[in-house]
């Protein structure tokens, strides 16, 4: 299917990490990094009425030597945005790294509410915080680097649990339900039982604060499924819980080829669909020849998108698997972000190479790819009667 989408370049602005506050205002992160660039690391409030027309409504710049904030979540009810941002490298030398950021977004600006520190970062040890998401009540925050990751209580951003630390593989994402909170590392899923303190006041969690913290409850480790074509392996790169209905999740997947590959050998990826109650994909397809960089589920839950390092932004529907749009060079660099915004009607991607991409989502997108295979298969059926009828009548 046909729909709008627009570039709009943003010079001198790497794009990493995305969020929408509203339907219409979408919060940026981006910069230079750590590297002396001369790129400065902001954050931008920006006002997108349409696919055609954005406006920026306030910059927020970070401060000198701080890194660009890479990834970022919106609250689910409060005009809040957590992000990871490392420290300047001489606060770094003090052992003092607030990776862990609170914006309020207030009167059309940008305002710093809070910071936790949650990775521990030097010169042998080169880590950011990769993953922020929340829970969809909001009372918690999971926030992750390569090995380690916090679950904090939110406004407080103060620990609830001893954090998670990866022996093995690396952590990519991380997605919660109403009673579990699941880890995609490079190897497995991580499926763990939210804590006790979920919907406790802040007082409450106060109290425990003085205590020895627990440890997550590890319910379920998953194992990378079993995918089409000659693969010497695979590895997660992220996952999604369905909006409405936790007995569904996705997970992007990306393929490792074979050892005696070539240079054209492709590295396929492909989007799962399982069974929470089985853990068992239940739909799987294949989206490209090329590493998946970056995935969403629309609020509404029935539309997934996917970001490829091929450039392509592309649209399934949430239920089929079904590809309905998809936005061939969308970039020059692979997208780094995307999001879809409050009302499930538009979808932003950004890429290091300074710009986004606006996509209008056209209203009932995944119902029409539905009712194209109904009225389909309703036309076979008549007219297999109409030549079964024939045959019968020519007897």
């Amino acid at each position: 299917m046909r729909t709008k989408h627009t570039p709009h370049s943003l010079p001198a602005f790497p794009v990493y990490s995305s969020a929408f506050v509203s339907e219409n205002e979408l919060v940026l992160g981006g910069g230079g990094g750590q590297s002396k660039t001369g790129i400065k690391n902001k954050l931008r409030l920006y006002r997108i009425d349409s696919d055609k027309h954005i406006e920026l409504l306030h910059e927020l710049e970070l401060e000198k030597g701080e890194d660009a904030p890479m990834s970022m979540a919106a609250h689910p009810l409060e005009r809040f945005i957590a992000c990871g941002v490392n420290s300047s490298a001489e606060a770094l030398q003090g052992g003092a790294n607030q990776n862990c950021r609170l914006f309020a977004v207030e009167d059309k600006r940008l305002a710093l509410s809070k910071t936790q520190s949650t990775l521990t970062v030097n010169e042998l040890e080169d880590d950011f915080q990769k993953v922020t998401v929340f829970s969809p009540s909001g009372n918690l925050l999971a926030a992750a680097g390569t090995k380690d990751l916090s679950l904090l209580q939110y406004p407080s951003l103060s620990p609830v649990a001893s954090p998670i630390h990866l022996d093995k593989g690396e952590i990519y994402d991380a997605t919660f339900s109403s009673t579990t909170l699941v880890v995609a590392t490079t190897i497995s899923l991580l499926v763990y039982a939210l804590p006790p303190s979920e919907g406790k006041s802040e007082k409450a969690a106060g109290k425990e604060k003085a205590n020895a913290l627990p440890a997550l409850e590890l319910l379920e480790t998953v194992e990378r499924p079993t995918l089409p074509g000659d693969n010497a392996g695979s590895s997660f790169r992220s996952v999604r819980y369905h909006p409405q209905d936790e007995k569904v999740l996705y997970t992007l997947v990306n393929a490792v080829p074979p050892r005696t590959r070539t240079k054209s050998s492709p590295r396929r990826a492909f989007v799962c669909r399982w069974n929470t109650e089985k853990w068992e994909v239940t739909k799987l397809r294949k989206v490209g020849d090329k590493g998946v960089t970056c995935f969403d589920v629309s609020p509404n839950g029935q539309l997934v998108a996917f970001g490829s390092s091929d450039y392509t932004v592309g649209i399934l529907d949430a239920k089929t698997l079904a590809p309905l749009v998809t936005i061939l060079k969308a970039h020059d660099f692979p997208p780094t972000t995307l999001r879809f915004n409050t009302m499930s009607n538009l979808l932003v991607s950004g890429s290091a190479d300074n710009s986004i991409r606006v996509v209008t989502v056209p209203e009932n997108l995944g119902a029409t790819s539905w009712t194209f295979w109904v009225v389909i298969v309703t036309l076979l059926i008549l007219l297999f009667a109409f030549i079964a009828q024939r045959m019968h009548e020519g007897l």
